[in-house]
């Protein structure tokens, strides 16, 4: 089953970069598959909730939550830590045959300003993760290293619109064979305190069918340092998650006094 987290079909996310710039606001990396190269700002804390229903042919799955921790170190680099409670449900026919709930091995890593947006060259950092083998729950322990990374970018296309995209390599733990994975999310401001986006985005694995998915979501800002959001997605094809809907909750604070 592939492990994703994204947002609901209609309109939705990521035009944030875009507005977020202008205002000073806070940049989150959810609700969309398509992560921010916007850091965290230093000396600041900054955690992302989320809380998950996904279905895959007769598999559901909840995530109660999701919580990306991060604290910005400096300008260049965000320090990054992933956790997750699981609760998985295989149905049959006739009855339920299997649920299994847990905690998914934690994932620490960073994020890494490498340039700065100039023309057509896009503004982009890169993204890397990993958790340790057999750490976690039982039901979700994995035999080795599960590492991840990817190119995070964004092209600025107007004062109210965005596109971010991203392109890297995921292992699930399991095989030494990565999933290559790309997004792609133009988005657009609403208003004030408000954006939306689409998006496209999936892997390909050797020997195995690609998973594509179209996704949206939308995002309002209480204040520069609290958002809340609603995402979905659509599988496009069979070996693809059938739908995914989430909501989420995000914020940060300063951990030094000016």
């Amino acid at each position: 089953m592939k492990t994703v987290s994204i947002n609901l079909i209609l309109l939705l996310l990521f035009c944030q970069g875009a507005y977020a710039q202008q205002t000073g606001r806070m940049e989150t990396d959810r609700p969309d598959q398509t992560e921010s190269p916007y850091l965290t700002k230093k000396n600041y804390l900054q955690a992302e909730f989320g809380f998950n229903l996904e279905k895959v042919d007769g598999l559901t799955q909840w995530v109660h939550p999701t919580a990306l921790w991060k604290y910005g170190l400096n300008e260049r680099f965000e320090f990054r830590m992933i956790t997750e409670m699981q609760t998985i449900q295989i149905k049959s026919d006739t009855s339920i045959a299997n649920r299994k709930t847990g905690v998914l091995p934690l994932q620490f890593g960073g994020k890494l300003a490498l340039m700065e947006e100039k023309g057509w060259r896009p503004k982009t950092s890169l993204i890397a993760h990993t958790s340790l083998p057999r750490w976690g729950g039982a039901v979700f322990q994995t035999p080795n290293w599960s590492p991840n990374f990817r190119f995070v970018m964004q092209n600025t296309l107007s004062d109210r619109a965005a596109l971010g995209y991203n392109v890297g390599a995921e292992w699930d733990g399991f095989s030494s064979t990565p999933d290559w994975i790309y997004t792609f999310a133009p988005g657009y401001n609403l208003g004030k305190n408000g954006y939306a986006y689409v998006e496209l985005w999936g892997s390909v694995r050797k020997g195995s069918s690609p998973q594509h998915s179209v996704a949206g979501g939308l995002a309002y800002y209480f204040t520069d340092d609290t958002k809340i959001d609603l995402s979905g997605s659509y599988g496009l094809t069979e070996t693809a998650t059938d739908y995914y809907l989430a909501i989420g909750f995000s914020f940060r604070t300063p951990t030094k006094k000016k």
